[in-house]
């Protein structure tokens, strides 16, 4: 290869990793944002706050059909196609804002205070910050696990210890809470760890209010 193919090849995919990190920026932006469902379900309580999470299931869904269609829902549509990834530029339903949801509908469901809050904010917080460091900084990638980064995972346990360990005041809680937040958010089930991590942080959450 001739240095200046190799220099268009650098460049090509310096150009590419920038783009990704900058779609994984907007889309953990939003995932972010599902740590308002706490402080929204202690202001209008558990019932409405599942009710709004639904609606906003069901009308993210309606979305997703319509843009497979070809047609474009304002603002959602916008956001869902600045927010995908390149694997997910096909005509198939994006589920992220969909398990996304499910996930703090469950853990609300199942799980008293505070064990719902570390759930959610394992959800909302680990799993951001994971990503995002996986994808600007990650060099060391687990076997098997679909791109996963050691970063990455250290990143996500490093996050839920330290709000488990602020919400429990329990060193050895937020331990276990972290480290199986972390495993769940490795397993390679695509968007499904939106669900089974925090039903894992949740449980073993709940665990310690005994």
């Amino acid at each position: 290869m001739s240095s200046f193919a190799a220099v268009n090849v650098f460049v090509g995919r310096r150009v590419f990793v920038t783009a990704e990190i900058k779609t994984e920026l907007i889309r953990k932006s939003i995932h972010i944002l599902i740590a308002l469902v706490p402080l929204l379900a202690a202001m209008i309580g558990t019932g409405p706050t599942l009710a709004l999470l639904a609606g906003g299931v069901l009308f993210y869904t309606y979305a997703e059909f319509e843009r497979m269609r070809g047609n474009t829902v304002p603002f959602v549509t916008r956001i869902t196609n600045a927010a995908a990834r390149p694997a997910d530029q096909q005509s198939r339903i994006i589920l992220g804002p969909i398990t996304l949801g499910i996930g703090a509908m469950v853990s609300l469901l199942l799980y008293p205070e505070p064990a719902s809050v570390i759930a959610i904010y394992s959800l909302a917080f680990g799993d951001s910050i994971s990503s995002i460091v996986g994808k600007a900084f990650g060099r060391v990638r687990v076997f098997r696990l679909q791109g996963k980064t050691l970063e990455g995972s250290l990143a996500c346990f490093i996050i839920v210890f330290l709000i488990s360990l602020r919400i429990l005041d329990s060193a050895p809680a937020a331990g276990l809470i972290a480290v199986t937040a972390t495993l769940f958010e490795a397993i390679p089930v695509k968007d499904l760890d939106n669900i089974l991590m925090p039903m894992g942080s949740g449980i073993v959450a709940s665990l310690f209010l005994i």
